[in-house]
């Protein structure tokens, strides 16, 4: 029992985990583009966007993230007059997306291999 409470607050952590990732992958998007006006704001509503698409993409089918993560960027990102190509929004969406689940699932793999439920 306790493998499995620890397992569902790991996830729990992994999850804030995978968000935290996200903001700071589109942070650095938007400041790296010279965004500076309401960047914490911005990169939040950026980050919220982005991380829904992953999720609900999750919920479909694992492939699924990888396609409404970046649109979700995409979509979210026309609203706030970056100067980029819709090709390379998409493409930097799906970098992020990316790089965010890849070092999520890593990190929640060695968890579970650390308390011995995988």
């Amino acid at each position: 029992m306790l493998y499995r409470l620890l397992t569902v607050i790991g996830g729990l952590v992994f999850v804030a985990a995978l968000f935290a990732l996200v903001w700071i992958f589109c942070k650095k998007f938007l400041q790296r583009h010279g965004v500076i006006d309401n960047l914490s704001d911005r990169t939040t509503e950026l980050a919220t966007w982005t991380f829904a698409g992953i999720s609900i993409g999750l919920v479909f089918a694992v492939v699924g993230a990888f396609i409404l993560g970046p649109w979700a960027f995409y979509r979210t990102l026309r609203g706030h007059g970056v100067d980029i190509s819709d090709g390379a929004a998409i493409w930097w969406g799906f970098g992020i997306v990316l790089a965010s689940l890849g070092i999520t699932a890593v990190g929640f793999f060695g968890f579970l291999i650390a308390v011995g439920a995988y």
